[in-house]
């Protein structure tokens, strides 16, 4: 059973020794100084430990997110720590936690909760679009809700329907949503901090394939920095990053797709040709000076994403490109996404996915010979 829901004022009241218990949790994290390897699953988990430590009006809550910490575990620990007034299970009624969730950021508190998997949130869609989306916008600024809505999304986990969607679009096309979709472990924690700090609502989409993926990282100065508000220069709301420096054309990818875009460029470069790559990071903001910057000095791009290609985030990109760098463009810019058919079976999702052969397929098609 769910525990009883309290106030903001009720809650502040409640977690002065999960508060104690968390300062320490935190101050033992931090004695591992200098960068380590670290997953994109322990930055995630790092990061809400650290909001709920900095913030007591920061809740997580979800499916199984309590002492299972989670389907894949980002959520491990967490109600050790804080107690269950601050990271609970709910029932099954994915309607009903953004809902809640709602309330909840109405009245002062911070809301991060967890869609377990990313078509799992449909049943919440009207909540979000109704109500997470329009609440600032109907209230004439009065009303903000601060709220994170964690969705593991994308494929390459040998998944089926219903666990491997990318559902991206549906958030990017509403107004009043941000949209954001880390791609390295470092903004896995940067870019969650930002959002759970957010005074607007942010759809925070995991690619779940990426979860314990490594990387060499110092959490605890990415906490120092956050915490400094000197993440200025680092900042990823808005901003995309320059992945791989290159001349000959540009890979646009954001998610899930990074690693493949970078592969990509990696596999270009031995048959000497250069390809920059950009992470797009926020889907929503999105950043259209860094992205026409590298198509300008290019000359051609390919637009990658899982999702499908049809009415997606991928159109939207070449979209804006081709308005913004029609004169610079030397082709047509080419997207390679899933196909338009639902989400294949595990043995034929190799097939459906963007791969490395499929993108320098695209590279060779960016009429070279003009």
């Amino acid at each position: 059973m769910s525990p009883t829901v309290t106030t903001s004022s009720e809650a502040n009241g409640n977690v002065s020794a999960a508060t104690a218990r968390a300062a320490a949790s935190a101050a033992a994290t931090a004695e591992a100084t200098g960068p380590q390897p670290v997953t994109m699953a322990k930055a995630l988990n790092t990061a809400l430990a650290d909001a709920m430590h900095a913030d007591s009006s920061v809740l997580m809550f979800g499916e199984d997110v309590g002492m299972l910490g989670g389907v894949f575990r980002i959520t491990d620990g967490l109600t050790a720590t804080f107690g269950e007034q601050r990271c609970f299970d709910t029932p099954l009624a994915e309607s009903g936690i953004v809902g809640m969730a709602v309330g909840m950021a109405i009245n002062g508190m911070r809301p991060v909760i967890e869609m377990q998997f990313d078509a799992f949130a449909y049943p919440a869609f009207e909540q979000i679009v109704s109500h997470v989306a329009k609440m600032h916008n109907r209230t004439r600024g009065t009303v903000k809700l601060p709220l994170v809505i964690r969705i593991p999304y994308g494929g390459g986990i040998g998944g089926v329907e219903h666990h491997c969607d990318s559902s991206e679009a549906y958030y990017a096309h509403t107004a009043g949503l941000k949209v954001y979709t880390p791609a390295t472990v470092a903004d896995g924690y940067r870019m969650l901090r930002e959002a759970i700090d957010s005074d607007d609502p942010v759809v925070f989409m995991e690619p779940k394939k990426m979860y314990w993926t490594k990387d060499s990282v110092d959490l605890g100065e990415l906490r120092r920095l956050h915490e400094q508000g000197a993440t200025a220069g680092l900042g990823s709301e808005g901003r995309a990053a320059v992945a791989r420096p290159g001349t000959d054309a540009t890979l646009i990818a954001y998610g899930p797709s990074v690693p493949t875009a970078l592969a990509a460029a990696e596999a270009a470069a031995l048959e000497g040709r250069s390809l920059e790559v950009i992470d797009v990071r926020t889907i929503v903001p999105f950043d259209d000076a860094t992205v026409c910057e590298s198509v300008r000095k290019t000359g051609r791009a390919v637009v990658i994403a899982e999702a499908h290609g049809f009415a997606s985030v991928a159109s939207e990109i070449v979209a804006r490109v081709q308005e913004r760098c029609f004169h610079y463009l030397a082709a047509p810019i080419r997207r390679v996404t899933g196909f338009d058919v639902p989400y294949p079976a595990p043995k034929l999702e190799k097939y459906y996915l963007p791969g490395v052969d499929r993108i320098l397929d695209a590279v060779d098609d960016l009429q070279w010979e003009n």
